[in-house]
């Protein structure tokens, strides 16, 4: 079981033409339904759905609302190395950037961790470079272990492990999975990864299936936004959401709309995505599925992420450094730049004053509660 021969075939598929071909009233139609299937998904990303946007919109509001309130949930990525082996075109921490490199002690673990509770957030994100020979399986261990006290929900965003190996951080701490697969186009895929293991486009693709499959809670995914055109990249991560929801009822699958940003290195972005074909993205997702947790990122400025929060939001990151180390003291060369520099304190004033509730945390280990 796999969603390769899926994505495959959705590569060989002239989906650009189908949403081209879209009109107005299948938007509309799609947006009459109760629930919209993929053909309904595909029109409301057409280029003629761009009309009913207020609409989209509106829909998104009310199915948010009705499905998880007036709720953030609330994170910040810590990043323990910045060592990587890959050589992806787009990034900051590839191995031909020349960046200094470091990776965290456990002390130093410790005192990140100890930043960020400080500040209140109980829900973590994991992050390294992709250099299983730097920072590999026994040295996240250690640092789940020691980041466990202080955090009852940890996720990772590292490199793609086998099943057994997400068993193995599940039972340190790990409750969730972040793995974007960046772009959906293996002909494109290729030639973005020239070198190192990423390269492999079937293994990164299976990665959240074997997260599941090792009882991860939460498995969020995402293609990066501006390496080629986003209405496809859309579709398809929508369609693999569903399929992970349909595989795995018990998983709280999530979907993340990262835009690209300026980083370390030339790369620039092929395909630019504007705010209003974000907002029409993240509508149609929510639309097509309404369980969906959806993440925005200090990727996007406060006034753009404090506007889009009615219309499908879910999850957001606050107090983000991008940097190894960067919450304790200053941090070196970071992933990207963020646009959303604000503190913990400052988003959720935000939240507070636009009427939502930020939370802190939302789970809690049976054996931490026993």
């Amino acid at each position: 079981m796999s969603f390769l021969p899926e994505a495959l075939r959705l590569h060989r598929e002239p989906l650009e033409e189908r949403m081209a071909a879209a009109t107005g009233h299948d938007a509309l139609r799609a947006l009459e339904r109760e629930r919209v299937g993929e053909d309904g998904f595909l029109a409301l990303l057409s280029p003629a759905a761009g009309q009913h946007l207020e609409a989209m919109a509106g829909r998104a509001r009310d199915l948010t609302l009705r499905r998880f309130g007036r709720t953030v949930s609330l994170f910040t990525p810590l990043y323990v190395s910045n060592h990587c082996a890959n050589h992806c075109r787009y990034c900051g921490f590839a191995a031909p950037n020349s960046i200094p490199r470091s990776r965290l002690t456990m002390d130093e673990v410790r005192a990140e961790g100890e930043a960020i509770a400080a500040t209140g957030l109980r829900q973590l994100l994991l992050l390294t470079g992709e250099s299983p020979a730097r920072a590999g399986v026994d040295y996240l261990e250690d640092c789940v272990r020691t980041l466990r006290p202080l955090f009852p929900s940890m996720a990772v965003e590292v490199f793609p492990m086998a099943t057994d190996d997400y068993k193995r951080l599940a039972a340190a701490g790990v409750d969730g999975l972040t793995v974007f697969q960046e772009t959906y186009d293996p002909d494109l895929y290729a030639e973005l990864h020239p070198a190192g293991p990423k390269r492999d486009y079937a293994w990164r693709l299976d990665t959240p299936m074997r997260g599941a499959e090792a009882g991860l809670r939460v498995v969020n995914i995402g293609a990066l936004l501006g390496l080629t055109g986003w209405r496809r990249e859309i579709f398809i991560t929508g369609l693999h959401a569903a399929w992970l929801m349909k595989r795995y009822p018990g998983v709280d699958v999530a979907v993340s709309l990262p835009r690209m940003r300026p980083h370390a290195g030339a790369f620039q972005p092929a395909s630019p995505v504007s705010d209003r074909e974000l907002v029409q993205a993240m509508t149609a997702l929510r639309i097509f599925l309404p369980r969906l947790s959806i993440t925005i990122s200090t990727r996007e400025t406060p006034s753009f992420r404090d506007n889009i929060l009615p219309l499908g939001v879910t999850r957001m990151s606050a107090g983000v450094s991008t940097a190894v180390g960067g919450h304790a003291k200053a941090g070196e060369t970071g992933q990207f730049e963020i646009s959303d520099p604000r503190s913990v304190d400052e988003v959720c004033a935000m939240l507070k004053k636009r009427g939502y509730q930020p939370v802190f945390k939302d789970w809690e280990p049976l054996e931490a509660s026993a």
